[in-house]
């Protein structure tokens, strides 16, 4: 009798996981880890679907730009997508081409760019005085500057999730 009740509590366990995994596999999940760097101390962590979006917004501490990241969980990785440095007394900055981006990070002045593709596995940020960057991920805003401090530094790594990350 023992071995009929727990063939089907058995199958009602495994077919569901089964389905999970295998969505989630399709559509290449992607595990998000925020840590600090100096202690590896685990900040942050989840689980996100290709396509989901992870925003980080700072402030330029040279030219007192807003800027915002707008990267997309693909497989594994972090692309970012889309980056707009913007004047908070200004109009809407002009877009501008993705091949311009990487100068405009360096000389300064408000522009938008969309269809970027930079794909990026790990990524350290130093916390300043001035930037307070905040990183929205799923529900939830993580501000750097709360989580290390001035001067201390935050990693964020992108890659794919181990099989029971999926399921717990």
């Amino acid at each position: 009798m023992r071995a009929r009740t727990s063939l089907p509590a058995l199958l009602l366990v495994f077919f569901p996981a089964l389905w999970i995994l295998s969505g989630w596999t399709r559509s290449g999940p992607t595990r998000v880890e925020l840590a600090e760097a100096g202690t590896g101390k685990k900040i942050f962590s989840a689980l996100l679907r290709d396509g989901e979006e992870v925003v980080l917004t700072w402030k330029n501490s040279l030219f007192g730009l807003r800027v915002t990241e707008v990267f997309q969980a693909q497989r594994g990785t972090l692309v970012l997508t889309e980056v707009t440095f913007a004047d908070p007394q200004g109009p809407a900055p002009p877009s501008v081409a993705s091949t311009d981006v990487d100068d405009l990070y360096q000389t300064g002045g408000p522009f938008s760019a969309r269809g970027l593709t930079k794909p990026f596995k790990r990524v350290v940020y130093r916390v300043g005085e001035i930037g307070d960057p905040k990183l929205k991920i799923t529900d939830r805003v993580v501000a750097f500057k709360e989580q290390v401090g001035f001067g201390g530094a935050v990693v964020l790594t992108a890659g794919s999730p181990r099989w029971f990350e999926i399921l717990l």
